[in-house]
């Protein structure tokens, strides 16, 4: 299960939820889990490369891919975060091991 870690936007003082760990909704329900967080183009870029991969496997090869992605994709989501601005705002515990799983200083 995905552990939940907030981000404080420096600027706009917005808060956002961040997620570290495997994503279970990702391998469940694809590239939904972009979309209902606002990550548009992760969205589009997922539905066509499993578009492209599902058509010569008869879906075998989406299913793998979104197993695969599922490791990744919370990591990926919360680093892009990062790079727009956000900031960690969570506990000290949380905010040491998020940034350990997600390699930043």
């Amino acid at each position: 299960m995905a552990q939940v870690v907030m981000l404080r936007h420096r600027e706009s003082g917005l808060l956002r939820r961040g997620f570290i760990g495997f994503s279970w909704t990702t391998l469940f329900f694809g590239m939904f889990p972009a979309l209902f967080r606002g990550d548009f183009l992760t969205f589009v870029g997922s539905f066509v490369v499993l578009a492209i991969l599902a058509t010569p496997t008869f879906g075998i090869g989406a299913g793998i891919a979104m197993f695969v992605w599922a490791f990744f994709y919370n990591s990926y989501y919360t680093r892009k975060l990062l790079e727009h601005g956000y900031v960690l705002d969570d506990n000290e515990q949380l905010m040491r091991e998020a940034r350990l799983r997600l390699r930043i200083g």
